[in-house]
């Protein structure tokens, strides 16, 4: 079977296609013949060393991926081979077979096909996680969010629509905005691209105070932080939250008397953990999802598909901020 693989610390670029012999799974584990794989932020990092999880050299990146189970290894009864199923590996997607935990497989949705399934359940899933559980958002609520025309931004967009809120979308062009608007969005505010000066910021400061209105944002949706996190989490409403999701433009510095004077909470969101730590109400907020997903209520946008042997060209759209949607790679014809 053929992988793309990291063999030492580096880009895209240094990534390279081998081939291997087929896995065989253990207790409790199913193997994959992968399909498509979705191609997300944190691809991007691992491959670097910056993520939280430093798999062992050499590893194929990747995520999410949806499939068909070909083998299953010994105490497994709820998959057989011939299933049709989404999974969410910690890495390794990029491949053409795979073993998984029985407990990171979910039963693809019909109608779904691949490209769109390894498109949803990481997004989507940070995005339940974030704005149900951690933001606890309201309909009626105004939802910012930042890098709104991403993979993840885009699934925040539509499920806060879902939940009633009213949404105010973030994004770097005009494109992105018509695609956030098609989402959903009830407002778009464009901004440039950092480092932001001081009368920079201060625009950008007013142009999420006005489109947010005068109580503020309730509820903030940040994957991009650097330059832009301090700006935002000025049009916050009184006693809001503000969802720490990604940092796609960099770590930011955020002010504590900020947090003080609107009363507001600053909350993290790391789904990778939280799958793994309750796994329970994962799969009800999975559950709700594929509940969304069928009454057309959400619709992955997959923007590019591409083979495996451009993988890490799928990985550098993502790295140089130029995905609108999701990326996909496709195993196969």
């Amino acid at each position: 079977m053929k992988a793309l693989r990291s063999h030492v610390v580096g880009g895209p670029e240094s990534l390279t296609i081998d081939e291997l012999d087929s896995p065989l799974p253990g207790p409790g584990e199913v193997r994959i013949a992968v399909r498509a794989c979705g191609i997300n932020f944190p691809d991007t990092l691992i491959i670097r060393d910056l993520y939280q999880y430093k798999p062992e050299r050499p590893f194929s990146p990747g995520i999410e991926l949806s499939g068909v189970v070909d083998a299953v290894g010994e105490g497994v009864s709820r998959w057989q081979a011939g299933d049709k199923v989404i999974a969410l590996p910690s890495w390794g997607g990029l491949t053409e077979q795979i073993v998984v935990p029985a407990d990171r497989v979910y039963a693809l949705p019909d109608g779904v096909d691949f490209e769109a399934a390894a498109a949803l359940l990481l997004t989507y899933g940070t995005s339940m996680l974030a704005l149900k559980d951690r933001g606890a958002l309201k309909p009626g609520e105004t939802l910012l969010v930042l890098g709104a025309a991403g993979g993840a931004g885009l699934s925040a967009v539509e499920l806060g629509k879902a939940m009633g809120a009213r949404v105010v979308a973030a994004v770097s062009s005009e494109e992105k905005a018509a695609v956030a608007r098609q989402a959903g969005a009830d407002e778009t505010v464009l901004y440039g691209r950092p480092p932001f000066d001081r009368e920079q910021s201060r625009a950008l400061i007013n142009a999420f105070k006005a489109a947010c209105g005068p109580d503020g944002a309730q509820v903030i949706y940040d994957a991009v932080g650097g330059d832009y996190a301090e700006p935002a989490l000025r049009a916050i409403g009184w006693e809001g939250r503000y969802l720490v999701i990604g940092f796609t433009a960099g770590i930011p510095q955020i002010p504590a008397n900020l947090t003080l004077l609107k009363q507001c909470d600053v909350r993290g969101v790391f789904y990778g953990a939280f799958m793994e730590r309750n796994p329970a109400r994962n799969a009800e907020l999975i559950a709700e999802l594929f509940d969304l997903l069928k009454a057309g209520r959400i619709r992955p946008r997959v923007s590019e598909v591409l083979p495996l042997e451009r993988g890490g060209e799928a990985i550098a759209l993502l790295a140089d901020r130029k995905a609108i949607g999701k990326v996909v790679v496709r195993m196969g014809n």
